[in-house]
């Protein structure tokens, strides 16, 4: 008999477990690389890590445009996006943003590019181009903007001796101490018979480490573990997956699932302060609250945007 469960998740983010098999079924999946045999739950372990970084970033597409010439009209659209981090200093028990900053973007198809007038002391944007006209392509090319500068920061981090946890797919595969943090489960990654481990994880624990793509060109070690142990949730709520670069050695990757899955229980968010609770991290609401910030009120950015264009096309200035 199946069970019907309604979660604080708020709706516009879509569920936190909705599956797409051919996610998955496009990577091979190896679930031997750290247990040969019967899985059973790993509880994690905290080493003491003395800073982490929570490095995440968000977009606003800011307006539409339309380069028009005598070939006819291109599109484009104009984009705000902000990246940044929380390092959480465990040591001195404080934490503080890092690197937080925005930048501008205004992408166009058809391999054209124009420059746009600034509208402001902080709006200006850069302009960029994409070979088509295909409006998901703008976008694509906009967020991986994003992403570029995420992974980015996240390396830098990394390097200056942060554990980073990067909010999303990893998106830097090099043998450095970051993880990509996965809210939401779209990949049906797991066979029949080590699925059901998933559920029968407590808070605090996670399942053995598993290869995801190791015969492509994005090769990762991953695993699922649970921030919380929450009444009427069903088997899934409240877990998350982790994944790290498959160019670390995997007793170096289980070690970071282990701290992990110590470590983020902690900074897990509560449902009666925030809809995406317990997998919205709090560091990572709290940088996107900034971030959104920073990026500015949308109308006023709009409106400067357009006077700007229009002050331009008087002054009968072209591109």
């Amino acid at each position: 008999m199946a069970k019907l469960y309604v979660e604080g998740w708020a709706p516009e983010y879509g569920s936190a477990y909705e599956t797409d098999a051919a996610l998955a079924d496009a990577e091979k999946v190896d679930e031997s690389v750290e247990v040969d045999g019967g899985w059973e739950p790993i509880p994690g372990q905290d080493d003491g890590v003395d800073v982490v970084a929570f490095v995440d970033g968000v977009r606003r597409i800011d307006a539409r445009l339309t380069l028009d010439d005598v070939e006819g009209p291109t599109p484009g659209i104009c984009g705000s996006y902000g990246v940044g981090a929380v390092c959480w200093n465990r040591a001195a028990g404080k934490s503080e943003f890092d690197s937080a900053h925005v930048e501008r973007l205004a992408v166009f198809g058809n391999g054209r590019a124009a420059p746009i007038p600034v509208a402001g002391p902080t709006i200006a944007y850069r302009s960029e181009s994409v070979p088509d006209s295909d409006p998901g392509m703008l976008i694509q090319h906009f967020h991986g903007a994003m992403r570029k500068a995420e992974a980015v920061l996240s390396e830098r981090l990394a390097q200056q001796g942060s554990f980073v946890v990067a909010d999303g797919p990893i998106n830097d595969l090099s043998a450095t101490d970051k993880i990509g943090y996965i809210k939401s489960h779209r990949a049906p990654y797991l066979s029949p018979t080590n699925q059901p481990v998933v559920g029968r994880l407590k808070a605090g624990q996670r399942t053995p480490l598993f290869l995801i793509g190791g015969n492509g060109r994005y090769p990762r070690y991953s695993w699922y573990q649970r921030l919380a142990d929450l009444a009427g949730g069903h088997s899934w709520t409240g877990v998350v997956r982790g994944e790290v670069s498959a160019h670390l050695d995997v007793m170096r990757a289980g070690r970071m699932a282990d701290r992990a899955t110590a470590v983020l229980p902690i900074v897990a968010s509560e449902g009666h302060i925030d809809p995406r609770a317990p997998q919205n991290l709090v560091p990572i609401a709290a940088l996107e609250r900034e971030l959104r910030r920073r990026l500015g009120d949308p109308g006023f950015v709009y409106r400067a945007l357009r006077t700007a264009v229009m002050r331009s096309l008087e002054a009968g200035v072209t591109t």
